[in-house]
């Protein structure tokens, strides 16, 4: 693996674990300030800037954690050009197991999160 390769890995899995204990503020810290969080619900669309995906994570009490819902992250690609990437990974997150594609960005020296597209399965 390459040290971008496991910059990466280390983001998304920072990602995964502040969805998982509820903490808004490393949803913050993973995510451009930019980002948009975008996709499909069985209730339909949902798009959100940073500041509302990481209300929504931390509107979750107790925590995934806490209740005991079993850990599930798989990291099924990712393609590096240059200072971009794209990541796809399928995660258990609230009783659903989500679909994300991740665009992402090397900015100072620290990879993170520019978009987000979810799509839950089943």
């Amino acid at each position: 693996m390459t040290s971008s390769t496991n910059e990466i890995t280390s983001c998304v899995t920072r990602y995964y674990e502040s969805l998982r204990t509820s903490n808004a503020d490393e949803v913050r810290a993973v995510f451009h300030e930019n980002a948009r969080v975008t996709g499909y619900l069985p209730d339909g669309l949902h798009q959100m800037t940073v500041g509302d995906f990481a209300g929504f994570v931390a509107a979750q009490d107790p925590s995934p954690e806490s209740t005991g819902e079993e850990p599930m992250l798989e990291i099924l690609s990712c393609e590096i050009a240059g200072d971009t990437a794209v990541v796809r990974l399928r995660e258990r997150y609230l009783g659903m197991i989500f679909l994300d594609s991740f665009s992402m960005l090397k900015v100072d020296d620290s990879w993170l999160i520019y978009n987000k597209l979810f799509h839950v399965e089943g």
